[in-house]
């Protein structure tokens, strides 16, 4: 039986990159320590005081379909979160509850790409964002960022390829590479797509993980909050990876139509998630400050031991919870170096090239295991690699 070209072309064809990761994880199946520095997941699991209030919730009935949006309580506090950091006036109009930011990603292209759309996203990428953009019908259009801009785009390489696009997918904090798009970065993508009609789809999952500089929300500036949409999730701000809780902020017009995309998909999230969400965001920062506080930390770690040699490079770690490091000057690309690290020293980290051409050469470290043993990975991953050079001269 025949099976639709939108499914079956949704990788592009090819490795997509995550071989390494795949070898580590058959290596643990087979009773091998590995020390894993791959995937951002947090080390710490979701608040006790989360976890009561989901069990309260579910406990006390709220197992039944809730409403498609969202439930209005957490639409509200959504809203109020949003307004509060970007100081863009916002409703629960404008909020759209997801099973996840990977579902709200995937919602906000249906929303605005028809088949055979050309939509632009910005390369370091996150793993999915070439895949959803297939699995909506639209054409997925690399924009390459540059190791010696510290990955932040330039507004003239977007231009280049905006004729004919509808739409230009950013992120940041970004994933991989931790930049943090600065004002002027965001003006000149602001301006490309004004004057090229494009929808700013504005991936913000990390928005409460910045270490340097500050989190702007592209819908903060001017005359851009009608064509953005915001991405946002419980899963990195609350530890709540699992519980699949995320949202679509935007002009109304586009979330009543979103909502109707919902109502025929998902149908929802459930209503005892929901509430859990809107618990943790009661608690305020203080709660996301105590989540991402071991990222902090580390980054500091990793600034102290990259400081005390020559060889790994370090992009600016200014957000979320990974390092980018440079080890071009092993003459390796980003898969041969991981690869090679994993067989020497069970240590597994992701390719640059996992995430895009941009970043080959490069590898993505996540710093998300406790702080002795990511000091002493980060301080092997070093001595490895000056081995290497060394040992070519």
């Amino acid at each position: 039986m025949h099976l639709s070209d939108r499914i079956t072309h949704i990788t592009g064809g090819g490795s997509d990159g995550w071989d390494v990761f795949y070898k580590a994880r058959r290596m643990i199946e087979d009773g091998i320590p590995v020390v894993e520095l791959t995937i951002g997941e947090h080390d710490i699991r979701t608040d006790a005081s989360i976890l009561e209030a989901m069990d309260v919730s579910a406990m006390g009935g709220h197992t039944g379909y809730a409403m498609v949006p969202g439930i209005l309580p957490l639409r509200k506090a959504v809203a109020e979160r949003i307004e509060k950091t970007t100081g863009v006036p916002t409703t629960y109009e404008n909020v759209l509850i997801t099973p996840g930011g990977q579902a709200a990603l995937f919602a906000a292209h249906t929303a605005v790409c028809d088949h055979g759309d050309k939509a632009i996203y910005l390369d370091p990428y996150y793993a999915t964002y070439p895949g959803l953009i297939r699995g909506v019908g639209a054409i997925p259009v690399p924009v390459q960022t540059r190791a010696e801009d510290a990955f932040q785009p330039r507004a003239e390489d977007i231009a280049a390829h905006a004729q004919g696009a509808t739409s230009l997918l950013i992120n940041t904090p970004n994933n991989p590479t931790g930049t943090v798009y600065s004002r002027e970065t965001l003006d000149g993508i602001a301006d490309v797509c004004k004057q090229n009609d494009l929808w700013l789809i504005s991936d913000e999952v990390y928005d409460s993980q910045v270490w340097q500089g500050a989190h702007i929300s592209p819908r903060a500036l001017p005359d851009m909050a009608e064509r953005t949409l915001v991405i946002g999730s419980m899963s990195k701000s609350h530890a709540m990876t699992g519980s699949r809780v995320g949202w679509i902020v935007g002009p109304k017009d586009a979330i009543d139509h979103l909502i109707n995309l919902a109502t025929h998909t998902t149908y929802g999230v459930a209503g005892f998630i929901q509430d859990a969400a809107h618990f943790a965001l009661a608690q305020g920062p203080e709660l996301e400050e105590q989540v991402s506080a071991p990222f902090r930390r580390r980054r500091v770690l990793a600034q102290e031991i990259l400081a005390g040699q020559n060889t790994v490079g370090l992009i600016p770690a200014q957000g979320a919870m990974y390092l980018m490091l440079d080890l071009r000057a092993t003459r390796l690309s980003g898969e041969e170096f991981a690869l090679k690290l994993l067989d020497a020293h069970h240590i597994a980290v992701m390719p640059g090239e996992s995430f895009g051409a941009a970043a080959a050469g490069h590898v993505r470290v996540a710093m998300t295991i406790d702080d002795d043993r990511f000091a002493h990975a980060l301080k092997t991953l070093c001595a490895f690699a000056d081995g290497l050079v060394n040992a070519a001269k």
